[in-house]
């Protein structure tokens, strides 16, 4: 065993929980895609909140794309496979999302924004996770960046497996956003793994996090301390909560997603694309919207 794989060495990987098969359905103005985390997986998932795989060849699929809709007490990341998304928002800040790129956004006390192709033709694929913000952060000053993908950072690890990392720490490589102190006290893992051959991978995950992972090529295994589990294509895997880390295995073709996070352990209270603590709060929210109060 090389130097890094012994340093990153799991004695008690985490074994599956459950697998989860995304819903298909629809979002924005009719753009088909897969909604892998769904809502009444908030409590065991959190710091998440949604995972929506949205990949079609079929313009007629994504076309329409995400007009204005308003945000308030989240963040969204936006991670694009393939295909070019055009954003803007209420802020003023805009950008052009291409292939291997990243949007972080985070909505705070309220932002209103659209998304929208710039194709006509050919794939479109990518992932928009939602990430839950604490209560005391929850009505900061909306933030936008758009990370392009020579700006992700990556890793091929000894035995060959490609790492994208958009956010958290893998293997000494710090990725591309950092959500971590008191102020961000959810510290999320966010890691695009891709195998090239029959390959293992392994990372190390804090005792309170809590972690899934998300087949969208091919087929992996996860290898626990106590049975193996095999994770099919557009499944997702939660992970247990014994362990102090993971251990997959994949074969040629197979690229998964692996987020983890700490819970914030607070109340969630959400109303479509508001998520706060409280009803009251939820009724704030959709009154701002209202009276104008998300625009600067």
């Amino acid at each position: 065993m090389n130097a890094l794989s012994a340093s990153c060495a799991r004695q008690r990987p985490r074994d599956v929980e459950s697998l989860v098969t995304g819903r298909p359905t629809r979002d924005g103005a009719g753009v088909r895609l897969t909604r892998v985390l769904t809502a009444d997986l908030q409590r065991r998932l959190d710091p998440f909140l949604m995972l929506d795989h949205f990949a079609s060849d079929d313009p007629r699929d994504y076309g329409a794309g995400f007009p204005d809709h308003p945000h308030r007490g989240f963040e969204t990341v936006t991670y694009m496979v393939a295909g070019r998304m055009r954003h803007k928002d209420s802020t003023g800040g805009h950008g052009l999302l291409d292939n291997g790129g990243v949007q972080w956004m985070t909505a705070g006390r309220g932002v209103i924004h659209s998304e929208m192709p710039e194709q006509q033709e050919g794939r479109m694929e990518g992932f928009q996770l939602w990430l839950n913000l604490p209560s005391h952060q929850k009505m900061c000053p909306p933030w936008y960046r758009d990370i392009q993908s020579p700006d992700v950072p990556e890793f091929t690890t000894p035995d060959g497996v490609r790492v994208r990392v958009i956010a958290g720490q893998s293997h000494g490589v710090a990725g591309a956003v950092h959500r971590c102190g008191d102020e961000y006290p959810s510290k999320p893992l966010y890691l695009d793994l891709q195998f090239s051959a029959e390959q293992h991978f392994e990372q190390a995950l804090p005792a309170a996090h809590n972690a899934f992972v998300y087949v969208y090529r091919g087929d992996l295994t996860v290898r626990g301390q106590q049975r193996a589990t095999a994770v099919p294509l557009q499944h997702m895997a939660i992970l247990g909560r014994e362990g102090d880390g993971v251990h997959l295995q994949g074969r040629s073709g197979t690229r998964a997603l692996l987020i983890a996070g700490c819970p914030l352990g607070e109340a969630i209270a959400q109303h479509g694309p508001f998520v706060m603590n409280t009803h009251e709060e939820l009724i704030q929210a959709v009154e701002d919207f209202q009276r104008g109060r998300f625009v600067r």
